[in-house]
């Protein structure tokens, strides 16, 4: 398999504070891949270096054979790598077809319609309510629009920053369907979920961060299987 996201001997800081201390991690094409660990061992860190949010101080990010950590977020977006950010981040006042087309700043206006049409047959719901404040959708339903507003830019590498957070049971198991179903579909996850056991089961690979580095990798299913993991992370 092709190795789409090269992650090498990355270092980030915030002031004094050592946060990722030498991360090296890939994504191949067509994988589900997540990063596990507890609350500020380093996901979403790790998520905002390979996006430009944030930079590392060492190593270098490549992606699909290209260097990336030296771009500006809106460079790296219009390379075919979207996240969507913890917390979900919707424009609240404007409706789901505008939040939507705002995913499409970097494609040609041409397709948006078209575009559109893609994301309303993956998330069905979002058709019914396209005309509706985003504001005032529901937490699942606001998940689904940040979900589709970065599918709107065509991404080869989708990745998705805690997004069963403040769900309810019932809905996490939805957002899970949806990202095997976008996977099947020929998109590449690379997934931070504190839900270590939803992530492990969706997942081909994963990666185990503590403090700051990674400290066991292996399978979705070895690592669901590993004691050690069961223990700390599944409440096993």
């Amino acid at each position: 398999m092709e190795t789409i996201l090269k992650v090498d001997q990355i270092n980030v800081y915030y002031g004094a504070i050592h946060a990722i201390k030498d991360i090296s991690f890939e994504v191949c094409q067509g994988e589900v891949v997540t990063l596990i660990g507890a609350n500020g061992a380093g996901k979403s860190t790790t998520l905002n270096t390979v996006s430009g949010l944030l930079r590392s101080k060492t190593g270098s990010v490549t992606f699909l054979g290209e260097p990336i950590d030296k771009l500006s977020p809106h460079k790296i977006v219009s390379r075919k790598l979207a996240q969507v950010p913890e917390g979900r981040r919707v424009f609240l006042r404007m409706s789901v077809e505008e939040n939507l087309e705002m995913g499409a700043y970097t494609m040609p206006s041409s397709g948006v319609a078209q575009d559109l049409e893609m994301v309303f047959e993956l998330f069905p719901r979002l058709k019914e309510r396209r005309r509706q404040v985003a504001g005032t959708l529901s937490g699942g339903e606001q998940q689904m629009l940040a979900m589709g507003r970065a599918m709107m830019s065509h991404p080869k590498l989708l990745m998705l920053d805690e997004p069963s957070m403040g769900l309810a049971p019932l809905l996490v198991e939805q957002i899970f369907e949806i990202i095997q179903n976008l996977n099947q579909k020929g998109v590449t996850i690379l997934l931070v979920e504190q839900n270590a056991q939803m992530a492990l089961s969706v997942a081909h690979r994963g990666y185990v961060l503590e403090t700051g580095r990674i400290i066991t990798t292996g399978t979705g299913e070895e690592l669901i299987k590993s004691p050690e993991i069961k223990k700390a992370y599944l409440g096993g």
